[in-house]
């Protein structure tokens, strides 16, 4: 197995100003050699102006805020287009530190199909989250890993790296999440076509600049897709069930 692998950071931002600059910067500093794309919905900050600053980074400039998984199911058309061997996914407001990324990628190198930077395991942390916040996600996380059979602690992580093997083993045409619940899909499709994922701890913390862009709705959202999900699963084996008894 080859031990290089040409590799696109994917980053998605919507009016981001105050921290993309920092991200950049520390990308640059920890992974030289991975290329970086900024996918920007609708910014009216100095996001777009700040990224056209860094002459080697890519920006793709969408007028339209179309949420978190369609940017980077956006993004992962074009690093497969574009012939990249991984994929690194990370938000843009400093919550996941890009010095981990290189002991993300050689988990990657090793065949790993997805690797997950978790907060909820053994070594991980989140630090500057209110208790109600913490309590949501670990809440959310569980619920997910018991309604469909996740043996995943971090399933809502949006701190990975992908394989681009696996982004071809997963129909992303079929992706109907867009807001955080693409991370639990993500994780969902990935278990189903047999990918192999392991996480590896992180801290990570609450953003400090800038507007979270977590609402009731993508709670909301996420909440129904997992249970719809479950739901498909149950009918699903009850009718191959069916037919292996109506065959005997």
């Amino acid at each position: 197995m080859s031990t290089s692998m040409r590799t696109l950071a994917v980053v998605p931002t919507h009016n981001e100003a105050a921290n993309i600059a920092a991200l950049l910067d520390g990308l640059a500093a920890h992974v030289p050699d991975v290329d970086v794309l900024v996918i920007d919905d609708a910014s009216s900050d100095d996001t777009r102006a700040i990224v056209r600053g860094y002459p080697g980074v890519r920006l793709v400039e969408r007028e339209e805020k179309r949420g978190l998984g369609d940017a980077y199911v956006h993004a992962f058309r074009l690093a497969l287009a574009d012939g990249y061997d991984a994929v690194v996914q990370l938000d843009a407001d400093l919550s996941h530190d890009p010095s981990v990324v290189p002991t993300m990628l050689d988990l990657a190198r090793r065949g790993i199909d997805v690797v997950i930077g978790s907060r909820y395991i053994p070594g991980g942390s989140v630090v500057g989250w209110p208790r109600r916040r913490t309590w949501l996600s670990r809440w959310g996380n569980r619920y997910a890993a018991v309604a469909l059979g996740l043996a995943i602690n971090d399933a809502t992580a949006g701190f990975r790296v992908y394989r681009a093997e696996t982004l071809r083993r997963i129909d992303l045409d079929a992706i109907s999440a867009e807001g955080y619940g693409f991370q639990i899909e993500m994780t969902y499709r990935a278990v189903v076509a047999g990918c192999s994922i392991v996480e590896v701890p992180i801290t990570f913390r609450d953003r400090v600049a800038g507007a979270s862009k977590m609402s009731g709705n993508i709670v909301g959202e996420a909440f129904l897709l997992v249970t719809k999900w479950a739901l498909a699963d149950a009918v699903s084996f009850r009718r191959r069930r069916r037919a292996y008894v109506d065959h005997e």
